[in-house]
């Protein structure tokens, strides 16, 4: 199905609106003269460990133990996950090399 021009333009539209709301929202929410509320303080903490740890349930949820490489690339994924973040303290760093290490396995080992 082809747009029309002025689909386009529509849709370009609502993506430049919708991608300035989210970068402008949290400097009208949250000004600079203000202090930050205790609780987006507590999600900046509570939030890293909570999405590291749904990202390692997303991880296991189709592993089967009974078949295929019986989740040896996982648990060897979440190691280095858990070496990185322990050693280095870097979420991005740490999702990244477990990602990266589990695609290793998968594609030459397993």
């Amino acid at each position: 199905m082809i747009m029309s021009l002025q689909q386009q333009i529509i849709t370009i539209a609502v993506v430049v609106l919708g991608t300035m709301l989210t970068r402008f929202l949290p400097f009208i929410v949250f000004p600079a003269d203000k202090s930050t509320p205790k609780y987006v303080q507590y999600l900046g903490k509570a939030l890293p460990s909570a999405v590291l740890g749904l990202l390692v349930i997303y991880c296991f949820k189709d592993v089967s133990l009974l078949s295929g490489s019986h989740g040896i690339p996982e648990l060897i994924a979440v190691a280095v996950v858990a070496v990185l973040h322990f050693w280095k303290k870097k979420m991005l760093l740490s999702i990244a090399g477990g990602t990266i290490a589990y695609m290793i396995l998968v594609q030459l080992v397993f």
